[in-house]
């Protein structure tokens, strides 16, 4: 079969969009090497990339980048070698695999192992992002409000701890769930939030991060049916994608919340994100994703009602705040507050929560701050629009903001 280059990348980044995890936590499940396991699965995609051309893609490309990885991984000196010497050997290894032969999903299992207490309680959930959903330390970075440089760091020196305390992988037993579940939640969650920043973006591996995530959320809940914070976690993330029909007009421009039409959110969704914030409050342990999935409630109640319920957002929100002391959770309540009591109380409510520091490469802050002062007058307004919109990587999102930033100059000429 005769392939050709565009052919064979698009079938290495199918693979790679759906396969990533499943690929590493599968690698490295024998030696507990992930740094290893990581550097193989890319020579087995650079070698991917110079034989798939000449071969088409296999009819089982996860089947056939585990074979080239495992002998990557067995074999050092072939793994200094660049996949174009390597391709010869190649094209005899595809004729060796049985395209049909399946590989158990061990993410689950990869993702207790990061939470694992060996492993730093702050790197936990960034390293389960990168091993597992194949996030770069920079992205993961601007999740969690520290410099690329160090979360590098961090990064490292977790998978070095794994393959060096010979972390088990595997899922434990359910006494020791409590301990770990935490970290794994954490993880699913920022996953969710990175796809749901990068929904509408062109690069197609992070743009389906929400729906990876919302099925690592159905597994947990599946595997934990008496955990409450995993269902209010399922649910928050329901709440959140029902949207996503809604957030782009027919013209692609980008609508906010405020402006969606309700009649676009998918009401399927919604109603199992219902009942499963129901359930987990039956279960009489509350939690910070119970608590941010009954916000998310307290919206969608919009498309019954007409109305939002803004002082019940914002009681909802100052409890979260109490629970987490959440610096997004402040700028969050902030909004929630000018709803309520006024753009004055609000724009008060955001500096408060900005002196307390590490606020200033956040874009929703600045949009916030922007849109409060805006509703004053303050013809400063423009400027942090324009901070937010530099902070901004969605295309839409910027010119929706630059819109904004012109009315408020236009009012002050």
């Amino acid at each position: 079969m005769i392939a050709d280059d565009g052919e064979a990348a698009r079938a290495a980044s199918r693979a790679a969009r759906e396969s990533y995890g499943k690929l590493i936590a599968f690698l490295a499940s024998r030696d507990r090497d992930v740094a290893a396991a990581e550097d193989a699965l890319a020579d087995a995609f650079a070698a991917a990339l110079a034989v798939w051309p000449t071969t088409g893609p296999p009819e089982n490309p996860e089947g056939w980048l585990i074979v080239a990885a495992r002998r990557k991984l067995g074999d050092a000196a072939r793994r200094r070698r660049s996949a174009e010497a390597a391709a010869p050997a190649l094209l005899r290894m595809t004729e060796e695999l049985n395209d049909n032969e399946p590989f158990p999903d061990r993410r689950l299992a990869l993702m207790f192992a990061c939470a694992h207490p060996g492993i730093d309680v702050s790197v936990r959930a960034p390293l389960m992002l990168q091993t597992v959903l194949g996030l770069d330390a920079a992205a993961i970075a601007s999740a969690f409000l520290v410099s690329p440089t160090t979360m590098g760091q961090r990064l490292s020196r977790a998978k070095a701890k794994i393959r060096q305390a010979g972390i088990p992988f595997r899922i434990p037993e359910a006494e020791l769930w409590p301990e770990r579940l935490e970290a794994v939640l954490e993880a699913i969650y920022a996953a969710f939030s990175h796809g749901w920043a990068s929904a509408f973006a062109d690069d197609a591996v992070a743009s389906e991060l929400s729906e990876e995530a919302i099925w690592l959320g159905r597994v947990v809940v599946a595997a934990s049916p008496g955990d409450a914070e995993a269902k209010g976690l399922l649910a928050l993330m329901l709440y959140a994608d029902s949207r996503r029909p809604a957030r782009r007009d027919a013209a692609g421009r980008f609508v906010p919340l405020a402006d969606q039409d309700t009649a676009r959110w998918n009401a399927r969704a919604i109603d199992e994100a219902e009942q499963l914030l129901r359930a987990a409050s039956l279960l009489k342990a509350p939690g910070r994703f119970q608590w941010e999935a009954a916000i998310q409630s307290a919206h969608a109640a919009r498309r019954r009602n007409g109305s939002t319920d803004w002082p019940a957002i914002a009681e909802l929100y100052d409890a979260l705040l109490a629970l987490t002391g959440s610096r997004v959770v402040a700028v969050n309540r902030a909004v929630a507050i000018a709803h309520t009591r006024g753009a004055a109380a609000g724009l008060a409510a955001l500096d408060e929560a900005a002196r307390a520091g590490g606020l200033e490469t956040f874009q929703a802050y600045w949009a916030a701050k922007a849109d409060l002062q805006a509703q004053l007058g303050d013809a400063r307004a423009a400027t942090s629009y324009e901070r937010a919109i530099g902070l901004e990587t969605d295309p839409a999102v910027q010119a929706f903001l630059w819109e904004r930033a012109a009315a408020v100059r236009a009012r002050t000429v």
